[in-house]
């Protein structure tokens, strides 16, 4: 589909207020500022939750144009750039907020949203924030937010900083990475790491900080891997499937009910906003 909509009017950091009409829907990145090995800069997860967010929204938008409406009823915002990154806490760099201090930012957030905004969708690009993301969203949904969230997960990849992010950002963002110090980290499968990296932290089973191996990554794996991820991002959006955590599904997936408080902010809010009840 060609696109219709300038990047820039759905960007909530490029816009201004008279813009923002109708109760869009908001993506929200939230990402990381954590080591990824040596080759790879800081920001990895943040440039890559924003990367599948901004182009989920340039779809959705597209193919609301394609119905028949010219405003934007999507929007991007800013990415939340801080996570739950101790286990990276032994290497110098990593920023990490811990998972009380994010699991406030994620619910004020939504809070704030909430006077203006319709649905909201994290768009999560670190594993450490996973557990407050549940906490948080199960939170915001209990007090009627019609919220939820989704994982930048690519299948069969491997853990941090091997050949999936590499490839990843080598498409993204090729002039930050520093294939000349690449090197293998610890390869073993994520399942068989986590108890040792629960108790002990990422550098004492890997001091260069890699889990698994970056050798072989390039720009055009990287480019089917967002094209992926994104195509995955668009279609649980569009199919608003929870599971029990509050992580968006692939359609197939049954939806629980709305709770009584989650009902009833739905019921005002469909008054002045149908997208509301659209996938």
């Amino acid at each position: 589909m060609p696109r219709q909509h300038d990047s820039s009017a759905l960007e909530l950091r490029r816009a201004v207020w008279p813009q923002i009409t109708g109760r869009p829907m908001v993506l929200v990145p939230v990402g990381a500022t954590e080591q990824h090995g040596p080759h790879l800069p800081l920001d990895t997860d943040t440039v890559v939750a924003t990367a599948v967010a901004r182009e989920a929204v340039q779809r959705l938008a597209d193919r609301d144009h394609a119905e028949g409406c010219p405003d934007a009823r999507v929007l991007l915002a800013p990415a939340l750039a801080f996570g739950a990154s101790g286990e990276h806490a032994h290497f110098p760099g990593t920023v990490s907020i811990g998972h009380e201090a994010l699991r406030v930012v994620l619910i004020e957030t939504v809070r704030s949203l909430s006077l203006w905004a319709g649905r909201c969708v994290f768009v999560n690009g670190h594993g450490g924030n996973v557990a407050t993301l549940d906490g948080a969203v199960a939170q915001l949904r209990a007090e009627g937010h019609d919220t939820a969230w989704l994982g930048c997960v690519v299948h069969g990849g491997d853990a941090h900083a091997g050949r999936t992010e590499t490839s990843l950002m080598l498409h993204l963002a090729p002039d930050d990475v520093r294939l000349d110090a690449a090197a293998a980290g610890d390869t073993r499968p994520i399942a068989e790491l986590m108890p040792e990296l629960a108790a002990r932290g990422v550098r004492a089973v890997a001091p260069n900080g890699v889990l698994g191996d970056p050798s072989g990554a390039g720009a055009q794996e990287g480019r089917v891997l967002l094209r992926n991820l994104v195509d995955t991002a668009v279609r649980r959006v569009q199919a608003w499937r929870l599971d029990p955590r509050g992580r968006l599904g692939e359609p197939s997936a049954p939806s629980p009910p709305l709770t009584a408080a989650q009902r009833t902010v739905a019921d005002r809010r469909a008054k002045t906003a149908p997208y509301h009840s659209r996938p």
